[in-house]
């Protein structure tokens, strides 16, 4: 015997596939849908679907953008030598909010992972290879959180990078350990990108 309607139990199940939306919050945002006005719950629908449609990943630097290249790839006021590897495309924006770092980007989309079977050939890492044989790089600042993984991703490209005889660095220790860079302040990450090291 089914206590929950068909579409309602079908949207508890579509948030909590999400990540980050457990059972409970799946609930509560489904009721709170349940009892929003149909023009609230259009526009959210409108808007995945409009994100779904227009938006894409950089063909160059594998940002989230509407046009590709991306508006960071085609800026002429961009430092062309610096190539600033992240792990998701939040952490570009979280590095651009501090307005420190004026260089180009390069998003891998993950961070390598054995444990959830991500390994190297996963991830956005032969294009980076490519990118700084062509275009001149001088230097690759390694952004990739401060965790396992990311010190284990850090590392194996550091060990890709060094014989292509560029500079190496890593973002400095003022983030903490085992925290995203999403998550870190502006300030802390600006400190971060002005102390980074050569690895």
């Amino acid at each position: 015997m089914r206590f929950t309607a068909e579409p309602v139990a079908r949207l508890i199940e579509e948030f909590h596939r999400l990540p980050g939306i457990g059972p409970k919050t799946a609930q509560r945002l489904t009721f709170y849908l349940l009892r929003a006005p149909v023009d609230q719950s259009r526009e959210l629908a409108e808007a995945i679907l409009d994100m779904k449609e227009r938006v894409t990943f950089c063909s160059n630097c594998f940002h989230i953008t509407e046009e590709n290249p991306c508006a960071i790839c085609t800026s002429p006021q961009r430092d062309r030598t610096q190539i600033c590897v992240v792990e998701e495309p939040l952490d570009v924006m979280a590095l651009e909010r501090t307005s420190e770092y004026t260089g180009l980007y390069h998003v891998l989309h993950g961070a390598i992972s054995p444990v959830e079977g991500i390994g190297p050939d996963e991830l956005r890492i032969s294009e980076l290879l490519e990118r700084v044989r062509r275009d001149g790089v001088q230097e690759v600042i390694l952004a990739t959180n401060p965790n396992l993984e990311g010190e284990a991703t850090a590392m194996y490209l550091a060990k890709l990078l060094h014989p292509l005889g560029i500079k190496v660095t890593r973002l400095a220790r003022g983030l903490p350990m085992g925290s995203d860079l999403e998550y870190a302040d502006e300030i802390t990450l600006a400190r971060a990108i002005q102390g980074r090291r050569e690895m």
